[in-house]
């Protein structure tokens, strides 16, 4: 029997056996995985493909296939978990890291039920990948899943290039720079339902090239933003490009002279880019042709690129723009979205983003402003919001007041309206109001009067000849 101090020490060591099995348990669920694998694998028959980095013919050029493999592997969630991975940084790209195979180092992963597993071989059997997979797998997995592979590093290699924006500087010739626009979706002041729209059209375009090619459509999209000036359509171009991660090519049509200039430009943008038109309802108005672009947008031309997407911008509401239907069909133009003028709930995402604030005392009286008919545009706002952004109380203030003043439109509305009083003679009850919440249907109405008028008084002095004729006629 054993004494009490050494039971003591016994029970202590088991406990701490435990404790260390307890501990180590993932560990040990690790090793048994590794065990069942490698039995599974011993019971079955694999073949292997080896992927050089460079193409035997040309030394001097890396295969692609190589390249491609590398960066996948890099987003595998098997290269963490693997041992003497190698880590780097991006140069272009601040606190942006990779991982990148060690040599001799494998790293499993799996595609439609197969298990496929990729070795970065020693250099001494020179630079190359080594690709292995069940060999009953190998018909009905390889070929689709090198194009997940393929895939997914060209959207990761477009994730990661630097964003440019082009700019037509002569007739023949883009100029790029940096495309530094801080703007992304989160910061759009839209509504919150149609930019969850807009975020799924793209995301559904982005990933809907192998959809289009089944369709026998050209993979490409089309959107008009129209609205007032200062209501972000050029803040929600920027946004789009960091979301889509395209350049931009901003196309000013006045510096183009002729359809075959315009066409030469159109045929140097890359695939998977943004071209800008901007203001095209100003454009058609001074007279502007746009026929290459519209024969560039669903011509033979067209075919030119893949992966393009569209932007028209206009300032204005769809009814008054002056566009022909031709422009604005399905096919020329896919979707279009209206950017109106700030209201309530477009001032509190501003505040939050601009002052910190989703609440405050003052804003029943914005609220009030906004419904009494007070018209701001979001960049007035967030300039209020910006100059005044150490005091949110002064910011919310400035606000107010600048609701409640007459915007310049509203003055030129008012003036018209004495006017149109006096020449039309309504007086005492018989006035027809226009406030700076004045709207088509009551212009609508003046003009009607206005008419109704003209034509009594023709009416009147009708009447009076008609008159003065029986009257000479009686005589």
């Amino acid at each position: 029997m054993l004494s009490t101090p050494a039971a003591a020490v016994m029970a202590v060591g088991c406990l701490l056996l435990l404790l260390r099995t307890f501990l180590s348990l993932p560990s040990l669920l690790h090793l048994l995985v590794l065990l069942w694998r490698r039995a599974d694998d011993l019971t079955h028959s694999h073949q292997t493909f080896r992927i050089p980095r460079r193409n035997d013919d040309h030394l001097e050029e890396i295969n692609p296939l190589f390249r491609k493999a590398i960066a996948y592997l890099s987003s595998l969630h098997a290269a963490e978990d693997s041992d003497n991975a190698s880590l780097f940084s991006s140069p272009l790209r601040a606190n942006d890291f990779s991982l990148q195979l060690s040599p001799g180092q494998t790293v499993r992963d799996s595609f439609h039920g197969a298990r496929l597993s990729w070795t970065l071989l020693p250099h001494s059997s020179g630079d190359a990948l080594l690709l292995c997979l069940r060999r009953h797998d190998r018909h009905r997995v390889l070929r689709p899943y090198l194009q997940h592979v393929e895939a997914v590093a060209d959207d990761m290699e477009l994730r990661r290039k630097e964003t440019k924006l082009y700019t037509n500087a002569g007739r023949l010739r883009w100029r790029s720079m940096a495309m530094t626009h801080p703007a992304n979706f989160d910061k759009v002041v839209m509504d919150t339902e149609l930019m969850g729209r807009v975020r799924s059209d793209l995301e559904q375009f982005l990933k809907g090239r192998a959809y289009y090619a089944r369709l026998g459509r050209l993979w490409k999209r089309s959107y008009l933003l129209y609205g007032p000036p200062g209501t972000g359509k050029s803040t929600f171009v920027a946004a789009m490009a960091r979301f889509l991660c395209y350049d931009i090519y901003d196309l000013d049509l006045s510096r183009v002279s002729n359809t075959a200039d315009l066409r030469s430009l159109l045929l140097d943008t890359t695939p998977r880019s943004i071209i800008l038109v901007e203001h095209i309802d100003r454009y058609i108005a001074a007279g502007g042709d746009i026929t290459g672009l519209l024969c560039f947008m669903d011509g033979v031309l067209s075919c030119c690129g893949e992966g393009r997407v569209m932007v028209f911008t206009a300032s204005g509401e769809k009814e008054t723009l002056g566009l022909d239907p031709a422009v604005l069909r399905p096919g020329r133009i896919d979707v279009h979205i209206h950017f109106p003028l700030c209201d309530f709930a477009g001032f509190k995402t501003l505040a939050c983003h601009y002052l910190g604030l989703k609440d405050h005392k003052l804003y029943a009286q914005v609220e009030e402003g906004f419904q009494s008919g007070g018209r701001l545009s979001q960049a007035e706002v967030g300039e209020i919001m910006l100059a005044n952004r150490f005091s949110p109380s002064r910011a919310l203030k400035s606000v107010i007041n600048a609701l409640h003043r007459p915007s310049p439109e509203t003055k030129r509305s008012s003036a018209a309206t004495a006017e149109m009083t006096e020449v039309v003679g309504i007086g005492g009850g018989g006035f027809i109001g226009f406030g700076k919440d004045a709207t088509l249907r009551e212009w609508r109405k003046l003009y009607g009067l206005i008419r109704m008028r003209n034509v009594s008084k023709r009416e009147g002095a009708m009447q009076g000849e008609i008159a003065g004729g029986d009257r000479g006629e009686g005589c």
